[in-house]
């Protein structure tokens, strides 16, 4: 059996997990993560708020994604161990 299409599969998924990830990273580190209570930087506190959510979607799909990729690689790694074990016998 030619495991290559799914080791591709499996390292794009893989890959893309790292690139979500390091899209979060850069655009945090433009993030101003103080507390503004004043009155007159109620427009700082909006973009804070949008920014936040968008962090916050990021995250759930980068953590749908993470899974995705774990549970992948387990079924690629049992498939090939029964395939390695059936074939022996």
């Amino acid at each position: 059996m030619n495991w290559t299409p799914y080791l591709i599969a499996w390292i794009c998924l893989g890959v893309a997990t790292l690139g979500l990830a390091l899209y979060r990273k850069f655009l945090t580190m433009k993030e101003d993560d103080l507390i503004h209570p004043e009155p007159w930087k109620a427009a700082e506190v909006a973009r804070q708020e949008v920014a936040a959510q968008k962090f916050h979607a990021i995250d759930r799909y980068g953590e749908t994604l993470t899974v995705v990729t774990v549970a992948t690689g387990l079924a690629l790694a049992i498939a090939y161990l029964y395939v390695l074990i059936s074939h022996q016998s």
